[in-house]
Formats: structure tokens, sequence, C-alpha cells
């Protein structure tokens, strides 16, 4: 009986220890809440984010960090910056055997669409073939993708036209619009490799899938229209991108005889050659080097034509002088300094996203069709380092093509030494066959390029797009009718807008806050873009009919 009290003493005891641990803790806490530590600096964010692009992670535990030895430490950086240094122990003969064959096979496409690439960027050809040899080499050391083929492309061939004469006129000053062109190159390598660097992958998301969508066929249909140029052989043709300038300008080159037919009749004759065997590639596969190959045999073929029959006295535009040999430094030509200078740099940052979005979307779709995993801002890390060097090699903004590696992919091809082998060949044509392409007629090189276009026009896609949410689908058509009927910069401006209430509506769905009045003035973002491209068709077939009137 007497133990009962000194039991209920002890109970009384702990509970009053325990309310003491209670105030200790709420005491700790409020202390560290009053004096929470400084957050890390600056420099220890950017060490971080360094570390985590050319590092592996989770590789080495925090005790056998410390005992790396300087070599080690030294070699896992190479590592982390060539990942060729990580597959190349392997690498076999058997390999080797595979990517030949797929090099040889994109050297024969990318050759003639280099050349074409680089007349869309309104540079002489040769600069078309230096970026098919100086970023692949690059690439090759310092990329992860496997298949993905790198070199100049359409659509950032024709964002640096349309963007860049406004800037400065090519035909006025050549020379001061290639150091432009330069310029514009490396500060869209810079801005790439400070992406990968700081891990700001997610930039990139600022152009949604549907916007990309819209945005690519806008870019299409611009680009075909533009080669109407050398497909008709027209001598004045405008500046302007959008579609009403551009069929104004051919309606009245026709209406005043400023053409030649045999230049139509050349270069349509070769696009359907060109159709054909792309149609006849797709249906069977094992055909896959027929397209590859045809735009190779149509620049011989034509040019033979043009020689023989001596076409270039009868009103066939010829490409005439290409030069030849290895890259020449361009270093001393960069506009670092100068009243274009802000200007540059807003267009390099352009070329960038653009580039980044779609060598990051060819990269992503093949690894996962191979089954292994691209790290994006490694990626990034490596387009950044490859324009850079390009732009003081005298190459323009490269990127990943997704015609070009769709080639490589059913060639064969097993690592990046596809990449090496296509630039060697692309070499060994500008050293030794540079001077056989004096006679290659312009229309070819349009019809090369009408050829590809088709590539980037998804319709399906789109339609999917439309069943799937019909305001992405608003997005889709802002994009598309921003580049066709206004200008390049008015798509991508409707893209990047158009994502920014994207995420803003996600966000308010997730959170579950204020999500109807976003959703409204979503959609009246969408209505706004709509319209304002609507005006701009308006506004510009009016002024086209007065001129023609």
């Amino acid at each position: 009986m007497g133990s009962l009290p000194t039991e209920s003493l002890s109970v009384e005891e702990h509970q009053q220890q325990q309310v003491e641990m209670d105030d200790t803790s709420r005491t700790e806490r409020a202390r560290w809440l009053l004096n929470s530590p400084d957050p890390p600096s600056i420099w220890h964010e950017l060490a971080g984010s360094i570390r985590e692009a050319f590092f592996p992670r989770n590789k080495l535990s925090s005790s056998s960090r410390v005992k790396q030895t300087w070599r080690r430490s030294a070699f896992s950086f190479l590592r982390g910056l060539f990942p060729i240094l990580n597959w190349g122990r392997n690498y076999k003969a058997s390999k080797f055997k595979s990517d030949l064959m797929a090099g040889l096979t994109l050297a024969s496409l990318s050759i003639p669409q280099s050349i074409g690439y680089a007349n869309l960027a309104k540079l002489d050809p040769q600069y078309g073939l230096y970026t098919s040899v100086i970023p692949p080499l690059i690439y090759a050391l310092m990329g992860s993708s496997r298949e993905i083929a790198i070199g100049p492309v359409a659509v950032v061939s024709m964002l640096l036209s349309a963007l860049m004469q406004n800037v400065q006129d090519p035909a006025a000053d050549p020379v001061a619009y290639r150091k432009l062109v330069f310029t514009v190159t490396f500060f869209a390598g810079v801005f790439q490799s400070v992406f990968g660097l700081f891990r700001l992958g997610f930039l990139v998301d600022f152009l949604s899938h549907a916007a990309i969508v819209g945005f690519m066929a806008g870019a299409a249909i611009v680009i075909g229209l533009q080669q109407l140029k050398g497909l008709l052989g027209i001598s004045h043709f405008t500046n302007k991108t959008d579609v009403v300038s551009v069929l104004g300008s051919v309606f009245s080159s026709l209406h005043h005889s400023y053409w030649y037919p045999l230049n139509f009749v050349l270069g349509c004759s070769f696009l359907i050659f060109l159709l054909i065997a792309r149609f006849i590639g797709r249906r069977n596969k094992k055909l896959f080097w027929l397209p590859a190959i045809a735009p190779l045999l149509s620049v011989i073929l034509s040019t033979l034509i043009v020689y023989l029959t001596k076409a270039d006295k009868h009103g066939v535009k010829i490409v005439k002088h290409i030069k030849g040999g290895l890259n020449p430094s361009s270093a001393h030509q960069l506009q670092l300094t100068g009243p274009h200078l802000g200007q540059t740099a807003k267009i390099g940052l352009i070329s960038a996203v653009v580039a980044l979005t779609e060598a990051i979307a060819v990269g992503r779709s093949f690894a996962s069709i191979k089954g292994y995993h691209l790290d994006g801002n490694k990626e990034m890390v490596a387009m950044g380092f490859m324009n850079i060097v390009g732009s003081l090699t005298s190459c323009y903004v490269a990127t990943g093509s997704f015609s070009r590696t769709a080639v490589n992919f059913s060639a064969g091809c097993q690592t990046v030494v596809s990449n090496i082998v296509m630039a060697i060949t692309v070499l060994l044509s500008l050293e030794l066959f540079t001077s056989l392409l004096y006679y290659t007629p312009i229309a070819i090189l349009a019809s090369i390029i009408l050829s590809a276009l088709p590539g980037l026009i998804d319709i399906n896609e789109a339609i999917n797009i439309y069943k799937v949410d019909k305001l992405d689908f608003l997005a889709c058509i802002g994009a598309f009718l921003g580049v066709l009927f206004a200008s390049v910069e008015i798509g991508l401006l409707a893209a990047t807008v158009d994502m920014l209430f994207y995420f803003q509506d996600r966000k308010s769905t997730i959170t579950g806050m204020a999500s109807r009045p976003c959703l409204i003035f979503f959609t009246f973002s969408h209505g706004i873009w709509f319209i304002i491209s609507v005006y701009y068709f308006i506004q510009k077939f009016i002024q086209a009919t007065d001129s023609l009137l």
C-alpha cells in the first residue's frame, strides 16, 4: 500500500521532465529561426553547379572524396567533360565498321545540305561546309548522344538571316554581315554553356511542345517560299520573311519577267527525284541509303548537265567559286565592341534557345529508342563549347539536325564516331573537290532544301494536340500564324508568352488557387495572339495588293 504514493510521484516527475524537454526543444527551434545560418554564396552555388555538370553523382562517398589524389580528381573532371574517355576504352572494330558506313552516308547528305543552308543564312557556301567540320568534332569529344548529327540546320539558318538583316544588310556589306554572324555564334555558345553550367535546362521549356510544332511548321513554309528565289532564278527578291511579302515579290518578278524558266525546269526535275527517293526510303527501310545519297547525286548530275550544256550562258544561276581548304581562323573578326553588341547578344540568346530546343528534342527522341539517358545539362555544355570554338573557326550556329540524325540512326551508327567520319569526309571535300562545284546550279540547292522541309511539318501531331488540349492547340496556331504572317520574332514571342501563361495556369491548377481567373487570362492571351496574327495578315495583304495595283 505504501508503494502507490511513490509510483504516482515518479509518474509526476517523468511528466515534469517531459515538459522541460519540450520547453528546451521549443527554445532551440526559436533560436534557430531567429539566428538562422547564412545561405551559401553565389560562388558556392556556381561551384556546386559545375561539380554536378562535370562529376558523376553519387559515385564517391565523402571519405573517399577526401582521400582522392590530385591526378584522380583531374581524370574524373576530364571524364565528366569528355565522355569519349569513358566509352572510348571499350570501343571495338565492329563498332567502327558501322560508324564508318554511317559517317560516309551522313557526309553524302551533309555536303549538299550544308551548302544550301549557308545560302539560306545569306553566307558563302564554304561556311556551311566549315560548320560541318569543327562543331561535329568538338561534339564528338564532349557530347553524350550516340546518334545525333551535328551541323547547320534550316530553322537556325533562316532565323539568323531573318534577324541579322535588320542589323546589317548582307547584300550591301557581306564582310560586316559575316563578322556579326560569327559574333552571334560566339554569344550563342556562351549562353548555351552558361545554361549547362548553372543547370538552367528548364529555360528550354519556355518553348512548349505545342508552340514548337507550330513554329517549326510556320518556319518550314517560310523557308520553302524563300527557296522560290533560287528555284525560279529570280534576281530581285524581298528581304522580308512573311508569306505575303514573299508571294508579292514572286508575283511581281513573274509579272515583270525577272526570272529564267530553265532554273525552274532543272530544279523541279531534281525535286521530283528527291521526293521519290524519300518516298522509297520510307516505304522500304533497307533502302534508307537512297534518300541519303540522292542530294549528292542530284548535285553531281546537275553540275554535269550545266557544264556540258553551257546552261549558265542561258540564264541558269550557278554557285561559282567555293573557297576550299581548312577552316580559317575568325577570332579577329568577332565584334565584341561597337554599336551592334547588344543586338548580336540578343540574337545569340534567341539562337541558343532555338538550337538547344531542337538538339535536345532530337537527342532525347533517339536516346529513348536506344534505351539510355541523355543529360540535358551536359548536352548544353557540349553545344556551347562547340559553338564557341566554331565562332573562332569561321562557323555559324550549329545544332542537331533531325533529318540527318534519322539517316545516321538508320545507317546503323553505334557512337559519335560517325560524326568524326562525316567531318573528315567534308574536310577532304573542302581540300580536293570544291573546284568541281563551280557549275552547281542554285536551283538544285533550293530543291534539296525543299525536299528536307516536309519533316518539319507534323500535321498528325497538331491534330493530336487539338484532341488533347484545345488551349495548347491555340498556342500552336499562334506561333504558326506569327511566323507565317508577321515575322520570326513575333512567332517566337507568341510561343514564349504562351508558355509563361501555360506555366502559370499549371501552377494555379496544382495549388488550387485562382485557377478559374488564370484560365480565363490564359485563354484571353491566346485569343490576343490569334487576333494579332490575323491583323498582321490583313495588313500585309492590303500592302501587297496596293503594291501590285
